[in-house]
């Protein structure tokens, strides 16, 4: 069909991404005739090179460390190190396990899967070596790649990105992670799990510095008891070679060295020589800017996910693919609300979080009319049993809704479902409170938190 010059897709998508697949899927389940163009494989970074190989890493980590410390639950076992070659096979087959399927879901609904790499050549069409494949509407999703530092070059073996990180053919002696958000904690907490003596450089004050300041200090302290080196508030200077490895230098001449130097300052979108700007889509240091419905300054070009200049997480690329392709087959699809989004680091501990942090609270409603309350996992007895440590905090708008919830600790990242209802929802602590949680388990303690913060709590102090 992309070969015959008379065909006009309804949709076409440049990048088979978060984003971009799930245009395809809704857009073709509502009966639109699509397009889906990807260079690469199919799923894009998340699949590949991001979220599922990353979590991947962290579970096998896990392993390790429960392997270490069974002793304390009664059981006998020993730890014999990493074998970084199983690791990969164990994360390859997950990935191509999801790849198929994915493969499967797009076949099933009759999207037309156009491998090439792809190139805006109007308005309305997209040219994929050498053919032209036209449609009355463009989905701009090309998605990011790792960014580095002017200066600072990669070279895949001493220099890194997480892209060479995910299929390092051996565990490092010792890392330095430049960057201190989520790409940054989630390898460092890999690496000290596989072995890794790792130290994180962050300019910022704090490490995930998005997040909750209570969040951010919690992370820290865990990190301290684990043995992950940090240091904060100094920006990156320079990188040189060593004999063994790398020596960076921070603004202030401190030093540190390491086998190698994980830079992981963040994604940038990929947008340069795709022809955005030749056909007068508006950006912004290589954004493509969309207004609350995707809608690029052009009529007939969206753009969604890593390219535009909202969160970098798969699950808003879904959220804003499904968007644009309810939208374009006439339904009334509701903007996304991006404080209301979830947003998990997979490090150990977990940090978990919806909603706004507290001085974001204090900014927007002021001081006197918020109330923070935070539940400590160690009255919690599932937690207790798993030996996690942590908190809950609750943010609310004095007698109103709870307007942000944060969480630290392992396996927080799966109580963030409720978590998002309660922000979304509006909902009033008393009206979670009245909620009955099971019990032991650690979604108990989101509970009781709103149970304290509606002036009645149960396993907490008052």
């Amino acid at each position: 069909m992309a070969n015959d010059a008379s065909t006009v897709f309804d949709l076409v998508i440049l990048g088979g991404g978060s984003g971009g697949y799930a245009a395809a899927l809704r857009g073709a389940q509502l009966g639109l005739d699509v397009a889906l163009i990807e260079k690469n494989k199919l799923g894009g970074t998340c699949l590949h090179n991001g979220c599922i190989p990353t979590k991947a890493l962290l579970h096998a980590g896990e392993v390790a460390d429960q392997a270490r410390e069974a002793e304390q639950f009664g059981v006998k076992a020993s730890f014999e190190g990493i074998d970084i070659k199983a690791v990969h096979t164990y994360k390859d087959d997950v990935i191509a396990g999801l790849h198929k399927g994915l493969q499967g879901l797009v076949a099933s609904r009759k999207v037309t899967y156009i491998e090439g790499t792809g190139h805006l050549s109007s308005p309305t069409s997209v040219d994929v070596d050498g053919r032209r494949v036209e449609g009355r509407h463009v989905l701009l999703a090309t998605g990011s790649v790792p960014k580095s530092l002017p200066g600072l070059e990669i070279d895949g073996n001493r220099i890194i990105t997480s892209d060479h990180a995910l299929t390092l053919d051996r565990v490092p002696e010792s890392a330095i992670i430049l960057g201190g958000g989520v790409i940054g904690v989630e390898f460092a907490s890999a690496w000290k799990s596989f072995g890794t003596d790792v130290t994180v450089i962050e300019g910022m004050k704090h490490l995930v510095p998005v997040e909750d300041e209570n969040s951010s200090k919690l992370l820290e302290r865990a990190f301290r008891k684990r043995g992950i080196k940090f240091n904060l508030g100094t920006f990156f200077q320079s990188a040189e070679y060593t004999e063994n490895g790398v020596k960076v230098t921070l603004a202030d001449g401190k030093t540190f060295e390491a086998e190698v130097l994980l830079v992981a300052i963040g994604r940038g979108p990929v947008s340069a020589g795709l022809g955005y700007e030749e056909q007068g889509v508006a950006m912004d240091r290589g954004y493509v800017l969309v207004d609350e419905y995707m809608r690029t300054n052009v009529p007939t070009i969206s753009a969604v996910g890593d390219l535009v200049p909202t969160l970098q997480l798969a699950h808003v690329g879904f959220a804003e693919g499904i968007l644009v392709a309810e939208r374009l087959a006439g339904l009334k699809p509701v903007p996304v609300d991006y404080d209301g989004v979830p947003r998990v680091t997979y490090c150990h501990p977990e940090v978990a979080s919806v909603g706004i942090t507290e001085a974001k609270a204090k900014e927007i409603y002021g001081a006197d009319k918020v109330v923070a309350l935070k539940y400590n996992l160690a009255g919690n007895g599932k937690s207790k049993i798993l030996k996690t440590a942590g908190e809950i905090k609750l943010v609310q708008v004095k007698d109103g809704a709870v307007v942000g919830v944060h969480m630290v600790g392992d396996r927080m990242g799966e109580q963030v479902g409720e978590a998002q209802l309660i922000y979304n929802w509006e909902a009033l602590p008393a009206e979670v409170a009245q909620l009955i949680h099971a019990h032991p388990t650690q979604n108990e303690a989101l509970g009781e938190a709103h149970l304290a913060l509606a002036g009645k709590p149960l396993h907490s102090h008052d």
